[in-house]
């Protein structure tokens, strides 16, 4: 079995980390068992470019007891926790290629190591599983039956590359399952991120004016829970019904531009590139505090800040760098990588289990159908199941509908 991971001797610490997590994501155990009876993926080989997570483990050896051979690589360079992939490795049999840390040409060559499993069946957090077969690896698309996609950035890059008839095979949309986005995104990046912010520089929330940009699912999660922290959250948004959305949730809507002087903390979360530029850091003020809990870290123009700064003073803190422009210091958490994963531990595993729940199912889906190529919707009766289980495991029961409120349900003659 081939793998590159840190230290191998780390896998008892992964092993206790990834039960922890485990304990939290009942659902997932209840897909494993199921899976392990049914093998419905017995003779697939599945290439995964996702968070090395004790969350992601779950779900790695839930599709390896379906019947699949995995292969792992880390779809960010600080995402991943070594003791976890170590454990993969010795205690699960799961080739893992990832390291935290890692430069840019060991994430690629991790990335290539995946590929080269030829696998007909992926799972992707960002698209560049993706996209490097499409563009390095075309002959192996007659084999794949498809794949899974986990971020809105991901979604996005697909649907671009389907509108462009670039998209040659068939690829899920779990970022857009209502099981994922609504609770992953939501709740999962409002509390990780604010948890990766406080790890990284101990600071009070509360009193700090704090300006989320973007409000999707995730800013959204992340305005809440810093409001609920006692921030003064500023949103900055492009598109009007969001911001529309924002106001009437009782944030302060502006411009980039016009918040750049205001805040002490900026976070942004909308999946696009150049949210925060030279311009803006320009206008900031001493102390402020840049991190991003997007997917790929060009939301903030970490080059333009370099070139304007007189000095950079490197790991003030752990995961903390000190630029200084204009005479005032400007902090920039986890390289502007994914803040909740470089400096925390990624979401928590009980909202990861619905998201991965979600993820399984929609990639025994993909198996067992013959789909084109395009982007699909996960299906309904995949949420039902997930969103049901998750209920059932909170001691959640719910009302179904009388057979009188269906045939009301379902009628145009019933009225006034």
């Amino acid at each position: 079995m081939n793998y590159d991971i840190k230290d191998i001797s780390l896998s008892a610490k992964g092993a206790q980390r990834i039960a922890w997590a485990g304990q939290d994501m009942p659902v997932l155990a209840k897909m494993k068992k199921q899976f392990k009876k049914d093998q419905p993926l017995k003779g697939h080989r599945l290439a995964a470019c996702l968070h090395v997570t004790a969350e992601t483990a779950n779900l790695m050896i839930a599709l390896k007891a379906g019947g699949a051979e995995v292969a792992l690589c880390a779809s960010n360079p600080l995402s991943t926790q070594d003791d976890v992939a170590a454990s993969l490795v010795k205690d699960h049999g799961i080739s893992v290629f990832a390291i935290k840390g890692e430069d840019t040409k060991t994430f690629f060559k991790h990335l290539e190591a995946v590929i080269a499993t030829k696998p007909d069946l992926t799972m992707d957090d960002g698209a560049d599983l993706v996209s490097t077969i499409h563009s390095k690896h075309p002959e192996l698309l007659k084999k794949l039956k498809g794949g899974t996609e986990e971020t809105t950035t991901g979604v996005l890059r697909l649907r671009a590359m389907a509108k462009d008839g670039a998209l040659k095979m068939p690829v899920v949309a779990v970022n857009d399952a209502k099981t994922k986005n609504m609770f992953d995104n939501r709740y999962g990046t409002g509390q990780s991120t604010l948890d990766g912010i406080i790890r990284a520089t101990d600071v009070l929330i509360a009193g700090k004016t704090f300006v989320v940009a973007g409000y999707g699912w995730c800013g959204k999660g992340l305005a809440m829970r810093a409001k609920g922290m006692g921030a003064n959250v500023i949103v900055t948004e492009i598109d009007a019904v969001k911001a529309l959305e924002a106001a009437m949730d009782g944030f302060r809507v502006m411009k980039m531009t016009e918040a750049a002087p205001l805040g002490d903390i900026f976070c942004t979360v909308t999946g696009n590139t150049s949210i925060i530029t030279g311009d803006h850091f320009k206008k900031m003020k001493d102390g402020a505090m840049v991190c991003n809990s997007g997917h790929f870290d060009f939301e903030i123009d970490i080059k333009a800040l370099a070139k304007l700064a007189s000095s950079v003073r490197k790991n003030v803190r752990n995961f903390v760098d000190e630029y200084t422009v204009g005479g005032k210091r400007i902090y920039v958490l986890a390289e502007v990588r994914l803040v909740n994963l470089a400096a925390a531990e990624g979401h928590p595993a009980s909202v990861m289990d619905m998201s991965f729940s979600t993820q399984g199912l929609s990639c025994v889906w993909k198996a067992q159908n013959k789909l084109t190529p395009a982007v699909y919707e996960v299906p309904e009766s995949i949420e039902e199941i997930v969103s049901t289980l998750k209920l059932a495991s909170m001691n959640i029961f719910i009302d179904t509908l009388t057979p009188k409120q269906a045939k009301y349900l379902s009628s145009w003659q019933e009225g006034t």
